[in-house]
């Protein structure tokens, strides 16, 4: 699911006044002179400003420009504040301030879980709290229909604003790959800036304003739900986040009535059909047309939907946060028309060969006139807005396209990729421009990370430095390799780059000479 800002319109209230008895006139000033005064929910509401440095994945050596932005931030139990991940995801200086106050708090990042997108602030100044009480958590999900105020700071205006809407629908849906969880979707207005803001049924929060559905669609907002919440605050409590547990499995259906004839199903048989174990190995306890017939003790139906009460139905997927224990999660399958018990193995980590920056800055590497990085999604996704450049990669079978989603193995544990078109130099004059290709091989030598591509330039002994990639129509590059040596520190100095490599790069690179 896109990360996108959140949003939401401010409703604004007038009050019209005309003729009132003496006791209407008394009970309107006593309503007046409360209105000053803001509730526990609007005093616990705060605006989050931030200010970002993203990583530039196409020159990996620098950051993008400062840029700046606002959110909406709660305050909870332990004197800290929860807020939406991408509020505050790479920030450099974080800041909160509370409805109607003059002054700004700096802020720091405690904890934080893009998945998901949850994060916990900590204030340098925590006499804070002492005005600003938490908001009161309610235990379980609203139910449809239920009426649901949206507190936050959306564009639009500098004040709090408050929309009425109603809970639409409850799912268990994926949220930023490969992380699922519960979302409540609802009709209040959301608008940039709402991002982080609490939503709050009766008088007690329901869950965290996040995302907005856009196109055409009218009214469509997202909730993360209290139960989200929960999880990710019980798993920073030992000061790390872990992740949501998940299995990885390729499921379908059991819908169609010649898929049931074929496996030899009775009718009583119902749950998913394992299209594709995650793993082949003999000891992984799914197998191909095996199904899924019950996840601890609750039967999953022909559609993968378990049901949670009378008007509820989620994917049974969602019984995974609840019910794994030391990374295993009890079924029940049916192999072969026989019924059986087994374990599966769930992971809050599920690796591709591009990998994902999850906050932190691209590894890279400098060698003459090129620029080797590490592939990440964060790359990927600036290719989603031009088809025609993702037909090409897709018809040379770059490997960004085609393997993104394989599994690291011995032979392949990242992709390399050319992040930057070449430095200006007399060096690759002829060659064209290899910017977005896969590195292959080093000097006829495989590469399997770029990790391993610098300690192979590092111990080259060759004259020559041979670069292939790993798609069809690249031309091999061929460098003399003292020349490429001697290039860079003038490179580097021409074009304003301080280091050569990332840190983990550059302490690679400098164990040739035992520096």
């Amino acid at each position: 699911m896109h990360m996108g800002t959140f949003k939401r319109l401010a409703l604004i209230g007038c009050w019209v006044l005309g003729g009132l008895n003496a006791a209407a006139q008394a009970g309107a000033a006593a309503r007046s002179n409360d209105a000053t005064q803001p509730t526990a929910i609007e005093n616990s509401v705060v605006k989050v400003f931030a200010t970002m440095r993203y990583p530039d994945t196409f020159k990996p050596w620098t950051k993008q420009a400062p840029s700046e932005a606002t959110g909406s931030g709660v305050v909870i139990e332990g004197k800290r504040i929860l807020t939406n991940a991408h509020v505050v995801l790479y920030a450099t200086q974080v800041q909160i301030q509370a409805n109607a106050a003059g002054d700004k708090v700096s802020a720091t990042v405690v904890a934080i879980a893009p998945g998901i997108d949850l994060a916990v602030l900590q204030l340098d100044d925590a006499t804070f709290f002492d005005t600003h009480p938490p908001v009161a958590r309610a235990g379980k999900l609203p139910q449809n229909k239920d009426a649901v105020m949206a507190y936050g700071f959306p564009t639009g205006g500098s004040s709090l604003s408050i929309t009425k809407g109603i809970v639409s629908r409850i799912e268990f849906v994926a949220y930023n790959y490969p992380v699922s969880g519960l979302r409540i979707q609802v009709d209040a207005a959301i608008n940039p800036g709402n991002s982080g803001g609490p939503a709050i049924a009766g008088d007690k929060m329901i869950g965290l304003a996040f995302s907005k559905l856009g196109g055409d669609t009218q009214n469509i907002a997202y909730i993360i739900p209290n139960e989200e919440i929960e999880l990710f605050l019980k798993d920073i409590a030992d000061g790390r986040y872990d992740g949501k547990p998940a299995m990885y499995d390729e499921l379908q259906t059991l819908e169609n009535p010649a898929l049931r004839e074929y496996l030899k199903l009775d009718k009583s048989v119902e749950g998913m059909v394992v299209h594709r174990p995650d793993k082949t190995a003999a000891a992984y306890p799914l197998k191909e047309w095996d199904v899924i017939s019950r996840i601890g003790d609750t039967p999953i139906d022909n559609q993968g939907m378990i049901r949670l009460d009378k008007d509820l139905r989620v994917s049974f997927a969602y019984m995974i946060q609840h019910l794994a224990s030391n990374g295993m999660v009890p079924m029940s399958i049916v192999r072969a028309g026989k019924s059986m018990q087994i374990k599966l193995p769930v992971s809050a980590q599920h690796p591709t060969l591009v990998t994902d920056l999850q906050g932190s800055y691209p590894s890279y590497f400098i060698y003459g006139p090129m620029v080797f990085s590490t592939a990440t999604w964060q790359m990927v996704s600036s290719f989603e807005k031009n088809a025609a450049l993702l037909r090409m990669l897709g018809a040379v079978k770059n490997p960004l396209v085609t393997r993104a989603f394989d599994a690291p193995d011995a032979e392949n544990e990242e992709l390399v990729v050319v992040s930057s078109p070449f430095f200006p130099h007399k060096l690759v004059n002829g060659y064209s421009n290899p910017q977005g290709s896969v590195v292959y091989s080093i000097n006829g030598t495989h590469v399997r990370s770029l990790k391993h591509l610098v300690t192979l330039l590092r111990d080259l002994k060759d004259p020559f430095v041979s670069i292939e990639f790993d798609q069809k129509g690249n031309e091999a590059l061929v460098f003399s390799r003292t020349a490429m040596l001697a290039a860079t520190d003038e490179i580097l100095t021409d074009n304003g780059v301080r280091a050569q490599g990332s840190p983990d790069m550059t302490e690679v690179w400098q164990e040739k000479a035992g520096k």
